[in-house]
């Protein structure tokens, strides 16, 4: 469009770039205070999401007092005065900000629309060149969730771009983590401790005797589980005998999986979340710097799965122990800081939730979904309904 937009800033990033990413003017001009304005994180934030997306227009951030709708009507008519013709949108910003719009609206008849979440489109308010609707077909990628909050992602545990290769496995390793659930952190803790010295020479060999040490005392190999295993094609040539135990693990991805107590609920986490057939995006082990820079010294966060569907994530934290409520905090302000207001969050847990950690969820809309609903073989379509 060959015109000026202009935003009221607002804290849920989305309402900042969506209108520029789906209109595309020649440039966009945010009303705001002198502290985001003068923000290196929030600026940075809206110019790299919005190069990301292919849009390399203008973008100027014009302070003002947003609690008085008159320095906001100020600042209105400076840039419809310098940048005409503009359009307005009203969809975030104060209530003195929404005031100034209206008032300007009046006296200059500048066309002034908004944008609906629950229909996900735009409406024109009073003479939006548009028309009187356009929908919304914005998608997001999983880093887009993050870096439009001025977050960054960072390389997670599991090579998400390899994963392809291995979704015909994932069924049978969470059928066998079923089958053998109640000692499942007893077999990995094996595992760990036999594959140590294969994991230092960057080998897929491990051997060890029948009973290994550990932080607990001694750890029994569990035959049955190694020859299950063996079964399914995780590990190759397992030999038990005169009290020793030695295998090959098929590679250094399933090397991996059986080093880690949480990985094979992720795993089937994130194959529910492509069998729903829904999103436009998943990642597994995602990373999140909460400042953006990749430094050292960052704040930063692992979720277990994230998902997208249109503009709209789904953060998903995976627990194959009991459900805390330091997980469910946790979760709770990585959707507050990183969901734009639209997100969505889940804790699928393969033990039983207590009914004060269930509700602790409740309260701050996350869904708890327990093994029971697991075993049922609804995860995909609840994981479906979570964005619908």
């Amino acid at each position: 469009m060959s015109m000026t937009l202009i935003e009221l800033y607002d804290e849920r990033p989305l309402e900042n770039v969506l209108a520029c990413q789906m209109l595309r003017p020649e440039r966009v001009v945010f009303i705001c205070t002198e502290e985001v304005k003068t923000s290196r994180r929030r600026t940075s934030a809206i110019r790299n999401y919005l190069k990301r997306k292919g849009w390399e227009g203008e973008i100027r951030f014009v302070a003002a007092d947003m609690f008085s709708a008159r320095d906001v009507k100020r600042a209105l008519t400076e840039v419809c005065e310098k940048y005409s013709p503009c359009v307005m949108d009203v969809t975030g910003g104060t209530d003195a900000a929404l005031f100034a719009s209206g008032v300007l609206f009046a006296e200059t008849g500048t066309p002034t629309f908004t944008y609906s979440i629950k229909n996900n489109a735009y409406f024109s308010i009073m003479e939006a060149p548009f028309g009187e609707r356009l929908d919304c077909d914005a998608a997001l990628s999983v880093e887009d969730s993050f870096i439009m909050a001025g977050g960054s992602v960072r390389q997670g545990r599991m090579d998400n771009t390899a994963l392809s290769e291995y979704m015909g496995d994932i069924e049978p390793f969470f059928g066998l983590y079923i089958k053998h659930r109640q000692n499942w952190t007893n077999i990995i803790n094996y595992i760990q401790r036999v594959s140590q010295a294969a994991l230092k020479a960057g080998t897929n060999y491990a051997e060890g005797g029948v009973s290994v040490k550990g932080d607990r005392g001694r750890i029994l190999c569990d035959e049955k589980a190694l020859k299950d295993l063996q079964g399914i094609g995780f590990i190759h040539r397992l030999s038990i005998e005169d009290g020793q135990v030695s295998f090959y693990f098929r590679d250094a991805m399933t090397r991996y999986w059986l080093r880690d107590i949480g990985s094979v609920l992720e795993l089937y986490v994130y194959k529910a979340c492509a069998d729903a057939g829904v999103f436009d995006d998943a990642a597994l082990s995602v990373i999140v710097d909460w400042e953006g820079d990749n430094l050292q010294s960052d704040v930063t966060n692992e979720i277990d799965v994230v998902a997208t569907k249109g503009i709209t994530p789904l953060f998903i934290s995976c627990k194959t122990g009991q459900v805390k409520t330091e997980a469910i905090n946790e979760l709770g302000v990585l959707k507050e800081r990183f969901g734009s207001g639209i997100a969505r969050a889940a804790i699928v847990s393969s033990s039983a939730c207590q009914k004060l950690a269930r509700r602790r969820a409740a309260e701050m809309g996350i869904r708890v979904i327990d093994l029971d609903e697991i075993k049922a073989g609804r995860l995909p379509e609840l994981i479906k309904e979570l964005v619908e």
